[in-house]
């Protein structure tokens, strides 16, 4: 069974990835189960979805990854990365993007155990990663951004899937991406796709 869980705020599209995910190892045969957490979405709050791929035969009980199962994070946001680490397995990956949303509340952030207090800096999280998770892939936003800001959550499943996150290859994603999002949006999130693998670096 591999688990991935996928991290962001309202706004950034995390439904969607986990959705993207899900029909694409739906296409190759898998068993999938996919489930969401979801606070104050509207509000900038905290949206996490559970993916769990099995094989032909598994048995997934529970659409929720226990803490320290998860074979992969994507995160599309620091705080975020943070926030969820506990998740994480010992040999799990994380895969994170640089770019900062600074919390509507104000100041501060973090998750247990991470850094908190004063102005909120993406770089601080990304630091107390560095520091704290053996396998961290960090993917720079600001390219994603000036070009692709809408599409920052297929961009990420492109680096994911060029960095070998998911049990299926890249080209199975782009199969269903015209399935999944509005054709009028299909051209730009394969394009943003692509950029995304292009900047995975090993």
């Amino acid at each position: 069974m591999i688990n991935i869980l996928i991290s962001g705020v309202g706004g950034q599209g995390t439904v969607l990835a986990s959705k993207l995910i899900a029909a694409a190892a739906l296409r190759q045969g898998f068993d999938v189960r996919t489930t969401e957490t979801i606070g104050m979405a509207q509000r900038g709050g905290s949206v996490t979805s559970h993916v769990r791929i099995g094989g032909r035969l598994s048995e997934i009980f529970s659409p929720i990854i226990p803490l320290g199962q998860a074979d992969a994070i994507i995160a599309f946001e620091p705080a975020e990365a943070v926030r969820q680490l506990p998740f994480l397995s010992a040999k799990g990956r994380l895969l994170v993007c640089d770019t900062a949303i600074k919390p509507a509340g104000g100041p501060g952030g973090g998750g247990p155990g991470g850094p908190v207090g004063g102005a909120y800096e993406g770089s601080a999280m990304i630091d107390f990663l560095r520091g704290n998770v053996a396998n961290l892939i960090v993917i720079g936003g600001d390219a994603i951004m000036k070009r692709y800001a809408k599409a920052l959550n297929v961009a990420l499943l492109g680096a994911a899937a060029e960095g070998g996150l998911f049990p299926f290859g890249a080209e199975i994603l782009l199969g269903v991406l015209p399935e999944t999002v509005p054709e009028r949006f299909v051209e730009m999130n394969v394009q943003a796709f692509e950029l995304g693998r292009s900047l995975y670096k090993v």
